[in-house]
């Protein structure tokens, strides 16, 4: 018997495993990707890159560890994971974390500054500075979170292969981005087109469909009168009066009589004296107000329909810059009108509607007191005040929100798709079902990929929208605001007859949307992106389907007809103390690095995997301290299993003894029941089943095995044999959740990594002729022997004279009788039939 007991620590501990390790797994590149397997033999990870613009918090630590056992499981069975990290570091949140650090603003009239250095401390008002100083800023900053972002997950023990790297701004992502815009927009995917647009004042960009956020805000309703032909009020109730000068039309239900005789004539504007219209419309409420609206040009999505589907003209009164425009719309012709609405130029929205409500208090033009109400008002995720509308030109691409065949698509691709949990799906189909139009993908910002065409100048220095210049494949990225397209010199740069640079940028989510091709290199290497795509797997939180899942089903639909992945895997929240989801935002983030130099790495992988897939789960220590416990008792465990002698080899050894046999064959169960857990990406389930086992491992069979493994002959030899064997399979089994501490003990009688092991199988561990009762029969027994020993006052580890057992399973006992007295530390045990399992202990 060759001993592996000279090989073992002599006071086992988790310090220190997390660093050892993690340089050990770098430094032999144990998790690196084996591009020469065929697509058969890869199992491919579209990895959420999370958004660099601060730090991680306790969030990602749960849902990326989700995604790591799963990578680790199928590692070990046999594939060659593709498990690449990325980092989101382009876009909106990149910006405003840099103007916060900083204290500076981007500007596009500001020149650029080779020398600007940003203040040491950022005063109260935002420094304007140019763009190519602003972009220099985000680079930098980005840069050092993304190397925060690393440290983190080096310490949790996640298994990217970090060779796979890629930011989504740099050269490849860009250039990636590009080309899958331009083929959008050659295929008559990608359109520009002037419209009213839900618009950020306080970022100055447009924002899409699946960036809003409703938000409850306390507003007033104003009664107001509009002047009838026979110079009687019709009243309409408002929120948005101020809004009053931007008024096309009234608008009720058709069949609604009591405005009936009014369809088809003209009413005027009280205050601006303007004559619009009365319509009718299906999507007029009876119910609400007075039953009677006044269409503007544009208060909300509503005012859109209409305005669209009444073909009624613009009269837009707020700018870009969130304030009223200087000029009065050319609709407002009298002197009277034009004076009072130049009282508004230039006010903010709440300052306008007060001046407004005045000028209508003053004509007599409002009746009774403003009604408060609680209305739900649109702002953008990430903004502090409400969007407004203003018509600009921006580029969409077609998603099924105006065409019900391309919605279609969406749908059905959604369909080809394996969710988990299930339920998710109907989520991603009440979404794509419920689109008001097409993807807005242009930003008015800086850090983002540029929309990659130029267009032509006329005479008169107005640009050709309809035909845009477009760059060759081959030269992109390209940056239009910089670079020349063919044919043309700088000097005609913004110049009549020359050209023009498309200003805006691309929205994150548009080359987000991308992360199969960025990260398979599409259209940069071929052959790599033919092993992996469709991936596998797409693993992400589940308040992103209606943006990152879904804008990434369509790309892939509009490209390469099929589904991006596979499968769909959702995470849920992480809840504070109340319930709560943590989000920066609200500031109940909890930061992971304390909490993985406090417990360990692994204990806190414990906590996140116990977490069910698409399961919101609360932030809790305690189920930290407990997987630290599990942790700690591995390692104990692991060195007693070993201490009798046990080596690698003996788990090749026959195992004769009955509740040797027993054992294993429990413990085949277990394998299947992971084995099934983890192809059903229920990493949550085969941790239960496995931690159950094992803690039972401990308390009853080793307890119950100790005295013959020490021992000599077959019965020990069957001992440490089966010993060896459960130690070699519960530490697989427990290997893609608790990396660290599984590898540690690993090393201690095996060569190599366990992580490049083979996922344990129940061949083998089952015996041609197992008993199934012995095992329950033998820790029923211990267990009952152990309670009649403290009842009678013995301590545990003290022997007694005699043990007596009444049981009706005679048989079965007397198999582990030996066992059994050698774990109640007895002189001597006697079984004798009875019609129920009794325990009488004789003292020493």
């Amino acid at each position: 018997m060759t001993s592996a007991s000279s090989a073992l620590p002599e006071k086992p501990t988790l310090d220190g495993v997390e660093a050892k390790l993690a340089a050990r797994w770098e430094a032999e590149q144990t998790y690196a990707f084996d591009r020469t397997q065929p697509r058969e033999n890869v199992f491919a990870i579209d990895t959420p890159p999370p958004t660099a613009s601060g730090s991680l918090h306790i969030g990602h630590v749960f849902s990326y560890t989700h995604t790591d056992t799963v990578a680790r499981f199928w590692r070990m069975r046999g594939k060659s994971v593709f498990y690449p990290i990325g980092w989101d570091d382009n876009g909106l949140p990149s910006e405003k974390r840099v103007q916060n650090f900083y204290g500076v603003r981007g500007d596009t009239s500001v020149a650029y500054d080779a020398d600007f250095q940003p203040p040491a401390k950022p005063g109260k008002q935002e420094i304007p500075i140019s763009r190519r100083n602003f972009l220099e800023l985000c680079e930098i900053l980005t840069v050092e979170d993304e190397k925060a972002f690393e440290e983190v997950f080096r310490t949790l023990g996640s298994s990217f292969d970090w060779n796979l790297q890629y930011r989504t701004i740099d050269d490849d992502s860009q250039a990636t981005s590009q080309r899958a815009f331009l083929a959008n927009y050659a295929r008559g995917e990608a359109y520009n087109q002037e419209a009213p647009t839900l618009w950020d004042i306080t970022f100055r960009t447009a924002v899409a469909q699946a960036e809003l956020e409703d938000r409850e805000r306390q507003g007033n309703y104003y009664r107001v009168g509009f002047v009838k032909a026979d110079g009687e009020p019709v009243f309409i109730e408002t929120t948005r009066p101020e809004l009053l000068p931007a008024c096309v039309a009234l608008v009720a239900h058709p069949s609604d009589e009591r405005y009936a005789d009014l369809f088809g004539t003209s009413v005027t504007t009280p205050v601006f004296g303007v004559d619009v219209p009365v319509v009718a419309h299906e999507l007029a409420d009876p119910e609400k107000g007075s039953g009677i609206a006044m269409i503007c040009t544009w208060g909300d999505s509503t005012d859109i329909i209409w305005w669209r589907e009444l073909q009624l003209p613009a009269r837009a009164v707020i700018g870009r810059d969130g304030r009223m425009l200087a000029d009065a719309p050319d609709a407002i012709t009298s002197e009277t009108g034009r004076a009072k609405y130049a009282e508004l130029a230039g006010k903010t929205p709440h300052a306008a509607k007060q001046a407004v409500v005045e000028m209508l208090t003053q004509a007599g033009a409002i009746e009774g007191d403003p009604k408060p109400t609680n209305q739900q008002v649109k702002f953008y995720e990430r903004g502090d005040r409400p969007l407004e509308i203003v018509s600009t030109r921006q580029w969409y691409i077609r998603n099924g929100g105006r065409e019900a065949d391309v919605r279609e698509r969406m749908i059905n691709r959604g369909r080809d798709l394996r969710w988990v949990p299930e339920h998710m799906r109907h989520r991603y189909e009440n979404w794509v079902e419920g689109l008001a139009g097409d993807w807005l993908i242009s930003r008015q910002r800086f850090f983002g990929i540029p929309i990659p065409l130029w267009y032509r100048l006329d005479d008169q220095g107005q640009p050709d929208y309809d035909n845009p210049i477009v760059p060759d494949d081959a030269s992109l990225p390209i940056d239009p605001s910089s670079d020349l397209p063919a044919g043309f010199a700088a000097e005609q740069r913004n110049q009549p007859g020359g050209f023009m640079g498309e200003p805006d940028v691309m929205d994150t989510w548009a080359t987000s949307s991308l992360t199969p091709q960025i990260a398979g290199r599409w259209g940069r290497d071929n052959d790599l992106f033919e092993r992996v795509f469709p991936m596998d797997i797409r693993p992400q939180g589940h308040d992103i389907i209606r943006t990152w899942l879904f804008s990434t089903v369509v790309r892939s639909e509009l490209e390469f007809g099929k589904t991006p992945w596979k499968t769909a895997a959702l995470s849920g929240w992480i809840l504070d103390p109340d319930r709560k989801k943590m989000s920066k935002s609200k500031g109940n983030v909890v930061t992971p690095l304390g909490l993985l130099q406090q417990y360990g790495s692994d204990a806190v992988r414990y906590w996140a995997a116990s977490g069910r897939p698409g399961t919101d789960t609360a932030f809790d220590e305690s189920q930290m301290k407990v997987g630290r416990r599990l942790a700690t008792k591995i390692l104990n465990a692991s060195k007693f299993a070993l201490g009798t002698g046990a080596t690698a080899e003996d788990a090749t050894k026959p195992v004769t003894e009955p509740l040797d046999l027993a054992m294993l064959a429990a413990l085949a169960d277990v394998v299947n029941a992971a084995t099934k857990a983890f192809e059903d990406y229920n990493y949550a389930i085969a941790l239960e089943r496995t931690e159950s086992f094992f803690w039972s491992f401990c308390d009853n069979y080793v307890e119950l095995v100790k005295a013959r493994a020490y021992g000599e002959g077959p019965g020990a030899d069957s001992a440490r044999s089966a010993l060896a064997q459960a130690l070699s399979v519960l530490l697989r089994l427990f290997a893609p959740i608790l990396p660290f501490v599984t590898e540690e003990v690993w090393s201690w009688w095996q060569t190599g990594s366990i992580h490049l092991q083979s996922w344990p199988t129940p061949d083998g561990l089952r015996g041609a002729a197992v008993d199934a009762d012995v095992l329950d029969a033998a820790f029923t027994a211990i267990s009952g022997i152990r309670k009649a020993k403290s009842e009678a006052g013995i301590k545990g580890f003290a022997e007694v004279a005699a043990v007596r057992l009444t049981a009706p399973n005679v048989a079965v006992l007397e198999a582990v009788a030996s066992d059994l007295q050698g774990a109640a530390r007895a002189t001597k045990i006697t079984v004798v039939e009875g019609t129920a399992l009794t325990y009488e202990i004789v003292p020493a």
